[in-house]
């Protein structure tokens, strides 16, 4: 006869090989079809006539349309369940990212933008409600970032990758940087019907696990639920909550500086290694990603170890925008180089650890109303950074100040970050 111990890991490893590389998978190519516009930059900027600062606002605006709708999409999602929901964001973002290829000016291009964030919107805390429903608490920092990795991965794919396009192919006579929206986004179409067959909307429903599996996970993750303080708050009693609205202040500040950085990074490297073509770029690209990936799943297991969680979130940003000013300062050097792969390290090594947080006092009902206020306030970022970097590059002829200006929001994440109490009533 097994033991409990036994039982626990052997359905706890279930149950992330069958979840989380199919999660990864989806997380990738939805990074991806957000972020490909960075890439496009390289030659869509001076095919429509983009100046910087309307480059940044259309690669912001995405998170407006984003924005409105993640707390309806979270609680639609957490009525009909994952597998219908899911399924309907990933078909429809895939639809427009296809559409995106046609835009023939800016107006047009931030029509296509809003849509896709309108799209999207709910995906991701969607996918991170899922997960609180699936996993403790002591493994939920490791299956957070394990599916977030896929920040990383999406880059280290998508630079060569969609740099390749822009270089080779131009069939039809369209060009490299329509194509690019066109083949990346077909893969959205195909992920959304899979899901539908794939996913399971809860533990009870897993016909994949074993009897005995199925009863140990609903039985510890309901004890889990009835522990935390929140189990039967109201939609406006969350969103009164300012534990909350701190989460998605400190969650602003970190975007900021992932998607300044992310949307601004082709070009910046194109600066440093002038000769390069874009296919040299995108290889170059891969390799702060490559660093990020290996730095976050390793912060992330040892704040699951250690049980600690605050300055596990806190540590990383300070560090990296500390670096990312640095870059600022150093530009057209090596050392800048060196600077940008600690800065995407310190980024990306935040979210692991972050996402545990809201779980932390937030039970099932509750969370999937306050992951997404968490998530909505945040992605204000994704709109924010660009956007700055853009208006400071437009000012000044050069990415530095606006460098400097993403390293210090970075820093008060950190700041931020230590001022957070999350602690149950009681414990």
């Amino acid at each position: 006869m097994q033991s409990d111990d036994e039982l626990a890991a052997r359905t706890v490893r279930k149950v992330g090989r069958r979840l989380l590389p199919f999660l990864f998978i989806l997380y990738v190519v939805a990074f991806l079809d957000r972020v490909n516009f960075g890439y496009a930059a390289l030659e869509m900027n001076s095919a429509l006539g983009l100046s910087a600062e309307v480059f940044g606002f259309l690669s912001g605006i995405f998170f407006i349309g984003y924005l409105l709708l993640e707390i309806p999409s979270n609680m639609i999602l957490q009525r009909i369940g994952a597998r219908i929901w899911i399924s309907r964001i990933i078909i429809s973002w895939g639809i427009v990212v296809i559409l995106t290829a046609a835009a023939m000016d800016a107006y047009q291009m931030a029509a296509f933008r809003f849509i896709l964030g309108v799209a999207e919107a709910g995906f991701f805390p969607g996918i991170i409600l899922y997960i609180t429903c699936w996993f403790r608490k002591q493994d939920l920092a490791r299956a957070v970032a394990l599916f977030m990795t896929a920040l990383a991965v999406s880059n280290i794919i998508g630079a060569p990758v969609s740099t390749w396009i822009l270089d080779n192919i131009s069939w039809f006579g369209i060009a490299g940087w329509r194509w690019l929206f066109i083949l990346e986004g077909l893969p959205a179409l195909v992920l959304g019907v899979i899901t539908w067959f794939y996913l399971s909307d809860r533990p009870n429903d897993a016909t994949w696990l074993e009897p005995e599996e199925r009863d140990w996970l609903v039985g510890v993750l309901s004890r889990e639920n009835k522990e935390k303080a929140d189990q039967h708050r109201s939609f406006r009693e969350v969103l009164l909550d300012l534990r909350v609205w701190h989460l998605g202040l400190v969650y602003c500040t970190v975007t900021i500086g992932l998607y300044g950085l992310g949307f601004w990074m082709p070009q910046i490297i194109k600066s440093l290694f002038g000769g390069f073509s874009n296919f040299e770029i995108g290889l170059v690209m891969t390799i702060p990603y490559l660093a990020a990936l290996g730095a976050m799943i390793l912060w992330s297991a040892h704040s699951d170890r250690t049980g600690e969680r605050v300055w596990h979130t806190a540590v990383p940003p300070v560090i990296g925008g500390i670096a990312l000013a640095g870059v600022g300062f150093f530009t057209g050097t090596l050392l800048a180089f060196v600077l940008i792969i600690i800065a995407t390290a310190g980024i990306y090594c935040f979210f692991g650890p972050f996402w545990t947080l809201p779980a932390i006092f937030l039970a099932e009902a509750a969370a999937a109303v306050g992951i997404a206020a968490v998530n909505s306030v945040g992605n204000l970022g994704g709109f924010i950074g660009p956007s700055i970097v853009g208006l400071l590059t437009g000012m000044t002829g050069s990415t530095s100040a606006g460098l400097v200006a993403l390293g210090a929001c970075l820093v008060l994440t950190g700041i931020l970050t230590l001022a957070v109490r999350v602690q149950n009533k009681g414990t």
